[in-house]
């Protein structure tokens, strides 16, 4: 990646990211080439390749971007719970919602899967899934000890890695929605993976 080394720089480089972001999210990896990024941003096709060394450069950005973006919401969201004692069911509701905040677009949660699958053959995006579910992690061990539970990121990346299997099944099957399959999953193991701190 260049820097941009103007203010008119950076936001041409921005408005590349954003294009890129939005193209992954509506037709995936496949979506994103140097000139469909150019076109919906409204710049010259060589400003891509300015900008960004590699597409794969260019699809880090875009992934960085959006995982970002989602994840500062899941943070504000995170910050208004409550402390207090949950049950199971409670319990799991909240870790749910924060892992998948918007079931009404179910191609946000297929894009996210998309992320976290590309990490395993492009290097670039490897680094930006490891930085996004490290602090994903820390808001579910968050949303725990918020809820009365012990709190690990072993136990909290557990129950992340059951609520995306969960998830996942249930797009690939095309069977209900993915958060209620994860929100089915997280329910039946809560009290086992992260049970309620005794009194």
């Amino acid at each position: 990646m260049r820097a941009a080394a103007t203010p008119k720089g950076e936001r041409r480089r921005q408005a590349l990211v954003v294009a890129a972001a939005d193209l992954l999210l509506e037709g995936g990896f496949d979506a994103v080439r140097h000139r469909s990024v150019a076109q919906r941003a409204s710049l010259p096709l060589a400003s891509t390749t300015y900008y960004f060394q590699t597409l794969a450069d260019l699809l880090a950005a875009a992934a960085e971007h959006t995982g970002f973006t989602e994840l500062d919401a899941n943070r504000r969201q995170v910050m208004e719970i409550s402390h207090r004692r949950r049950g199971t069911e409670a319990s799991a509701e909240l870790i749910v919602d924060v892992l998948f905040p918007d079931d009404s677009r179910p191609e946000a949660v297929t894009a996210g899967f998309e992320r976290m699958l590309g990490s395993a053959r492009i290097p670039e995006l490897r680094s930006v899934h490891v930085k996004l579910r490290s602090q994903t992690v820390d808001l579910i061990v968050e949303v725990l000890r918020r809820c009365g539970r012990t709190a690990s990121s072993d136990q909290a990346r557990a129950l992340i890695q059951i609520a995306d299997g969960a998830a996942l099944n249930s797009i690939c099957d095309g069977l209900g929605s993915p958060k209620a399959s994860a929100r089915i999953a997280v329910t039946a193991v809560v009290d086992v993976i992260a049970p309620q701190i005794a009194r």
